[in-house]
């Protein structure tokens, strides 16, 4: 099955051989996003878990909207935190961007992520 790579330069640029996107048939497969501002490059709310999830749900946005879908067409989810006990704010701003039927999700705490952020929001996006 041939694949297309998505591109918006409305979320960070890929820093590493992958693509912010790789479309597959009706299936987009979305790289994490974390809380990096596209046009600087630089870490959005440092010390502010609320602050880094609206910025990496923003960027994944940018990326659905880019390969022609939206929040609306996430099927999957994966969030991942280097403290859980900050799960219930990530989870209240996850609220702000999806609706009914929400997508399927997983949290996972994990020892780092890149540029020492708290957050990162990775997704599979299902197009018609």
């Amino acid at each position: 099955m041939p694949r297309t790579a998505i591109h918006t330069d409305h979320a960070p640029a890929a820093i590493g051989p992958y693509s912010q996107a790789t479309r597959a048939g009706n299936l987009v497969f979305l790289s994490g996003q974390i809380p990096l501002d596209p046009a600087t490059g630089t870490v959005v709310g440092e010390g502010d878990i609320e602050a880094q999830a609206r910025r990496a749900f923003d960027n994944l946005k940018a990326v659905c909207e880019a390969a022609g879908g939206g929040l609306a067409d996430v099927v999957r989810v994966g969030l991942y935190l280097t403290d859980l006990s900050q799960f219930a704010a990530v989870n209240a701003v996850m609220g702000e961007y999806f609706a009914q039927p929400y997508p399927a999700r997983s949290t996972i705490e994990v020892s780092a992520l890149p540029k020492g952020v708290a957050f990162e929001v990775d997704a599979i996006l299902a197009l018609a």
